[in-house]
């Protein structure tokens, strides 16, 4: 959780943000104060941020050669895709247990 003190205009951004680690799949973390959205990779537009992403060098495939089955959006535009449905990252982001991946 983020502190009271974040609201202060004088603290520094990443001082604030969330700095717990979350399991994306096959040991692989990303900080939950990051994640902007977590989709699933069958919309076009989802399809187009990965391909952009992919031209410009910000992509992170963390699927190790499994299907994808949600994109996590970062807060420095980077895209990283995880074998892992959306809902157990959703889960995970928010603190819940889940029993089996």
């Amino acid at each position: 959780m983020r502190s009271k003190n974040c609201a202060s205009r004088y603290r520094i951004w990443s001082e604030c943000m969330e700095i717990r680690p979350v399991n994306i799949g096959f040991g692989d973390i990303v900080f939950a104060g990051r994640i902007v959205a977590i989709v699933a990779p069958t919309s076009a537009s989802a399809k187009r941020m990965v391909q952009d992403a992919r031209d410009a060098g910000r992509l992170v495939d963390a699927t190790y050669k499994r299907r994808t089955r949600a994109v996590i959006v970062t807060d420095s535009g980077h895209i990283v895709l995880s074998a892992l449905q959306p809902e157990t990252l959703a889960n995970r982001v928010g603190g819940e247990k889940e029993d089996a991946e």
